[in-house]
C-alpha cells in the first residue's frame, strides 16, 4: 500500500498510463491505445530488436529527469541526461535487483552550478522520487 498521507500531499492525476504483460520478459508489452513493443531478457544471447525493463527505466528516468533539469536551469540551457540501469543478482539469493546512476551535463555551467542543478532536478522528477521510494507505490492481487 502507499503512504497514508498521500492523498494529503497528492492532488488529482493529470495523466494516467496504463500498461500491461501477459508474457513476463519474453514477449510483447502494451500501453493501453498506444505503443507496442517487444521485450526479452537482457541476457539472452539474440534479443532480436527487443527492449527489456532495464532499457525501459532508463529512458523513463532519463526523459523525466532532462524534463525537471530544463525546468530547474531555466530557459536557454541545454540538457543532457545519461541514465544507466544495472540488473544484479541479489546476494541472499532472493532474484534481481536494479540501481541506477545518472549524468546530467548542462551546457556552460560551472561544476559547482551543475551539480546544484542536477540535485534539484533529481529532487523535482517523479521518476527520480519513485526510485528512491518517495512515491506512493501499490501492487494488489485482483
Amino acid at each position: 500500500m502507499g503512504h497514508a498521507d498521500d492523498e494529503t500531499r497528492l492532488g488529482e492525476a493529470i495523466f494516467t498510463a496504463v500498461a500491461r504483460n501477459s508474457s513476463g520478459v519474453n514477449g510483447e508489452s502494451a500501453v493501453e491505445g498506444g505503443l507496442r513493443v517487444a521485450v526479452a531478457s537482457p541476457t539472452a544471447e539474440d534479443r532480436g530488436g527487443a527492449t527489456n525493463p532495464e532499457e525501459l527505466l532508463a529512458l523513463s528516468w532519463a526523459t523525466c529527469l532532462n524534463a525537471a533539469a530544463r525546468v530547474v536551469a531555466g530557459p536557454g540551457v541545454d540538457v543532457e541526461v545519461r541514465a544507466e540501469v544495472s540488473l544484479h543478482p541479489r546476494l541472499d539469493g532472493e532474484g534481481f535487483e536494479f540501481s541506477a546512476r545518472a549524468e546530467l551535463r548542462f551546457a556552460g555551467k560551472t561544476a559547482a552550478e551543475s551539480a546544484e542543478l542536477a540535485a534539484a532536478a533529481h529532487a523535482r522528477c517523479p521518476v527520480s522520487r519513485m526510485l528512491g521510494g518517495q512515491s506512493p507505490v501499490e501492487v494488489v492481487a485482483v
